[in-house]
């Protein structure tokens, strides 16, 4: 008997179990792809004061990273839906290695623009496909898996301010360089992670002759219309972190007197709290239902966001941390209900779920950019503190047992 013969008859089963090596694997090598990704914002202070730049010149530079990244993701993902490519999650991440060795040296304006270029090339590539294995290896548990996942690069994130209190402000622009070992070793991990991806598509052709047939099949306005408030959902969502992510070291700085290594012990607790968010957030929906998560996440965060320039700042500290918690819930939970909705899409999903996130965040760096410029960084975060308000439409989707009904149809 062949390989593959053998391979198939285990597939149903495989299908069932949940592959935790696989999960935590890829679910580290996000949080690598991401910490290199937090080295771009977590350069701002630096790059500020060596180039003299504004805040809307930093505001392209996330623009630049974020836009290439969410531009290319649900391209990335609708390809490989068709046809799964295991071995570009290893190559992806040579470019990103390439950006960061650049951005470690860029002289000029241009040239740091150009190298957060490759660096979102690099994330377009790995987001679909790194969520495909992940739902590849999920088994049953597929909000459990997506968290396992989305929480390695939500903690890869949470490094930025530890990169810039111990890396970049001893080291300056040049610290940046170092990463390039952290993109060998994810190059590395990522080569074993296409390995076993290679064996699982040899392991399930039947499955993916279905997904071919199911991508052929058209989309209900029904499906349509949850799609619409999922992505204001995430708009909402994006806008907030991508204001606070960029921008809210530079209120603590101004109006708490902060140094600029207190101002990122602030952001930490801010993204630290996201990542347990994440986590948690699959698991319970898993158990109440995707939702019930999403909906609970954008109303509960909405006093928090509000009250936070308002207040002292150890106060501010504390809420920083239950908003960081409440709203990324939500994160992982979006992508599964997305690609529940539309199953025979998977990277396709994924990759207009988390690559819009990137790329609404890319728009809201430029435009919030714009704002501060225009009138004033706190202002620009009192005005923030609402947008949360826009995620309520979650209320109006769909019940998980009604897309399970669709699905069915």
């Amino acid at each position: 008997m062949s390989q593959t013969a053998v391979l198939s008859q285990q597939a149903p089963k495989a299908s069932q179990a949940t592959i935790y090596k696989i999960l935590f694997i890829i679910g580290l090598c996000h949080m690598l792809n991401d910490a290199i990704q937090a080295v771009v914002p977590a350069m701002f202070p630096i790059l500020e004061k060596s180039m003299r730049l504004s805040f809307t010149q930093l505001g392209i530079i996330a623009f630049s990273l974020n836009m290439v990244s969410s531009v290319m993701q649900p391209v990335v993902g609708m390809f490989t839906d068709k046809k799964p490519m295991p071995y570009a999650l290893p190559i992806g991440l040579t470019f990103t290695l390439f950006g960061v060795l650049g951005l470690g040296f860029a002289p000029s304006f241009g040239m740091v623009v150009l190298s957060v270029l490759f660096i979102g090339l690099g994330s377009a590539v790995f987001h679909p496909e790194g969520s495909r294995v992940a739902y590849m290896a999920a088994g049953n548990r597929r909000g459990l898996a997506q968290s396992i996942y989305q929480v390695g690069g939500n903690t890869g994130q949470a490094f930025a301010p530890l990169i810039t209190a111990l890396i970049l402000v001893p080291l300056g622009q040049i610290g940046a360089s170092w990463f390039s070992i952290v993109a060998a070793l994810a190059v590395i991990l990522l080569i074993y992670i296409a390995n076993w991806y290679s064996q699982r598509l040899l392991a399930a052709p039947i499955k993916k002759k279905q997904s071919s047939a199911s991508q052929q099949t058209g989309v209900s306005k029904e499906v349509k219309r949850a799609l619409v408030l999922i992505l204001l959902l995430i708009f909402a969502r994006s806008w907030y972190i991508s204001g606070m992510t960029n921008f809210y070291a530079f209120y603590g700085i101004k109006e708490y007197a902060l140094t600029i290594k207190e101002s990122q012990l602030f952001l930490f607790a801010f993204l630290v709290a996201g990542a347990f968010g994440t986590f948690f957030g699959g698991p319970l929906a898993d158990r109440f239902g995707k939702k019930s998560v999403i909906s609970f996440s954008m109303l509960a965060t909405v006093p928090f966001s509000i009250l936070i320039p308002n207040v002292p700042q150890v106060v501010a500290f504390i809420l920083l941390i239950l908003t960081g918690f409440i709203l990324m819930t939500s994160f992982s939970v979006t992508v599964v209900y997305a690609q529940e909705l539309v199953p025979g899409k998977i990277g396709l999903m994924s990759g207009l779920t988390v690559g819009l996130a990137f790329g609404m965040g890319a728009i809201g760096s430029v435009g919030l950019g714009l704002i501060a410029d225009l009138i004033g960084l706190q202002s620009m975060i009192i005005a923030l503190g609402v947008l949360p308000l826009i995620g309520l439409t979650a209320f109006l989707l769909p019940a998980d047992q009604k897309v399970r009904e669709w699905n069915q149809v």
